[in-house]
């Protein structure tokens, strides 16, 4: 009950955070901010992530999990409240940044309590949630709020209303759960900002570093500017195809995890990067020849290479911490995740408000698509060195 409560609260901080990406392109018709203000806004919230995550990302290995979990869903729903109010740029720059601050505190928490309840049957399992439930829950964000924009009332309100009240739930939920962590000192200290990881685990996180860039710097592009290339360059301007170019990406990363868990890591990452270098030139492709149905084909291919990219690299996390390094560890992971997320993003704000929607995407996915073939090649070489032990599967 505790391990399902918490990957529930996982996904729903994960669709909390793509619920506003439909809702892009309204506040840009709105209030009529071109596509480097667009970025920037996206840009706002994985700055508060990676700050929260370099402030408070050890926090919970001294005063446990709970209470930062609950410090962390009471902010997102103040994020909540702001978006509910925003009437102008600044105050969704503000909501923004205060929802990334949460999500950044709430990520790496969940990760490591879900490590702490991982059942002995399944040592898997732990991974497998941290794995999906960004990928799961991105998609349903996105796609329940393409959805109550193009069809229910009040489409910049209603969709906050409903995530405050299921936060008001949550908070609820996380308050009966035991602890999973003891308390121990140095609180404080920890709070100075710090990407630190134990000299033993430095060459497996390294070794992810390539995969971890190329996947998420695709799901940035996808989660700023894909609801406006799907309008823009193929003049689909329904609010629910803004939810689906996100969740044709997020819906096949998840279901690949689900269906990859019980693979070897290596050959995970091998093929994963393989398609996510296939899939991204093929919606490249879709994009220069004005195909929708390559760019969307693409589109499902690299989602399965995101998806078994994310259960590899987490899953793999999942395994080699101990508890008192599983919220350092997931930290510095997050940390260049989102860099990788946002940092290209906005560049492609700024490119696409000069150079135009077009060449931008173009650019960016070539950029990425060079980023895959260099984690497939990471991977080859790490695999080639890896010592064979004799009578030892390898992974």
């Amino acid at each position: 009950m505790a391990f399902a409560s918490l990957a529930v609260v996982f996904v729903l901080f994960m669709a909390a955070s793509s619920a506003p990406s439909p809702l892009y392109v309204v506040y840009q018709q709105q209030w009529h901010f071109t596509a480097t203000t667009l970025t920037t806004v996206f840009a706002v919230y994985v700055l508060g992530m990676i700050g929260a995550l370099l402030v408070l990302g050890a926090l919970s290995d001294h005063l446990g999990r709970r209470p930062v979990l609950l410090s962390a869903i009471a902010l997102e729903a103040v994020s909540m409240v702001l978006f509910l109010t925003a009437g102008s740029v600044g105050l969704l720059l503000t909501a923004r940044l205060i929802q990334g601050i949460a999500t950044g505190a709430a990520m790496t928490t969940l990760g490591a309590a879900l490590s702490d309840l991982n059942p002995a049957h399944a040592p898997h399992r732990a991974g497998l949630v941290t794995g999906t439930a960004p990928t799961f829950g991105l998609g349903l964000g996105a796609l329940g709020c393409g959805l109550l924009v193009e069809y229910g009332p009040h489409p910049t309100r209603l969709v906050y209303v409903l995530l405050l009240l299921a936060l008001v739930v949550a908070g609820a939920l996380l308050s009966a759960l035991p602890e999973t962590s003891l308390r121990r000192p140095g609180a404080a200290r920890s709070l100075q900002p710090r990407l630190r990881i134990a000299p033993h685990l430095r060459a497996d996180l390294l070794s992810l570093v390539p995969i971890l860039i190329a996947s998420w710097a695709l799901g940035g592009l996808y989660l700023s500017l894909g609801p406006s290339v799907a309008a823009g360059l193929f003049g689909l301007a329904n609010h629910v195809v803004g939810g689906l170019v996100v969740t044709l990406l997020t819906g096949p990363a998840f279901l690949t995890a689900l269906a990859l868990r019980g693979w070897p890591v290596g050959r995970t990452l091998a093929v994963s990067a393989m398609l996510l270098l296939a899939g991204t030139a093929v919606a490249l492709t879709g994009v220069e020849a004005h195909s929708l149905t390559a760019a969307a084909l693409g589109t499902a291919i690299a989602g399965v290479g995101f998806g078994g990219s994310a259960l590899a690299s987490f899953g793999t996390l999942a395994r080699i911490a101990g508890p008192a390094e599983r919220s350092e560890l997931f930290s510095v992971a997050f940390v260049i995740s989102y860099l990788a997320f946002s940092i290209p993003a906005v560049i492609a704000g700024i490119a696409a408000t000069h150079a135009g929607l077009k060449d931008t995407f173009v650019t960016y996915a070539a950029t990425v698509a060079a980023l895959c073939a260099l984690a497939l090649l990471a991977q080859r070489l790490r695999m080639s060195r890896a010592p064979v032990t004799p009578g030892v599967p390898q992974v």
